[in-house]
């Protein structure tokens, strides 16, 4: 399995009134996690939105399936993992973990489309194929545990 892992800092700003993560800056740790992700597959957004390389495209969030299984609070280190499940002609499946050591705190699935010009697109070959070489077994990313498996295996 090849894991992409980010590590987050958790700050007051990330936290509700009781202290603990509000549950919408988890959105924004894995949406970090999936940008360091295409960064290192060298996916620039930036530049593929404005056309380099070809017509202007770029990623949308499709569908996303959270289960919060418990809190983090500040001072927090988390770890993020993503693990791309299934590429598909203009989309790609994720999966994304959030970690406290060894504690798991959050799961999501999470599926990203290809856009351009408001209309989905099937994925570039060359973009196709840098999703394709990071696939593992769908048995890999859901039943195990072990949060350093493989870790930045990307």
């Amino acid at each position: 399995m090849k894991t992409h892992e980010l590590q987050v800092r958790v700050y007051y700003e990330d936290t509700d009134f009781s202290g603990r993560v509000y549950h919408a800056s988890y959105l924004r740790f894995i949406e970090r996690g999936r940008t360091e992700l295409l960064r290192e597959l060298g996916l620039n957004q930036s530049a593929l939105s404005a056309g380099a390389g070809g017509p202007p495209f770029f990623f949308v969030v499709r569908a996303i399936n959270v289960d919060f299984k418990r809190p983090a609070t500040m001072d927090d280190m988390l770890r993020v993992e993503t693990v791309v499940e299934e590429v598909g002609g203009a989309s790609f499946s994720l999966a994304q973990r959030i970690w406290r050591r060894d504690a798991l705190l959050l799961v999501a699935k999470v599926v990203v489309a290809c856009v351009e010009n408001d209309r989905a697109r099937r994925l570039p070959a060359d973009v196709r194929e840098k999703f394709q070489r990071l696939l593992c077994d769908a048995s890999d990313s859901r039943g195990s545990s072990s949060p350093n498996v493989n870790p930045r295996g990307v």
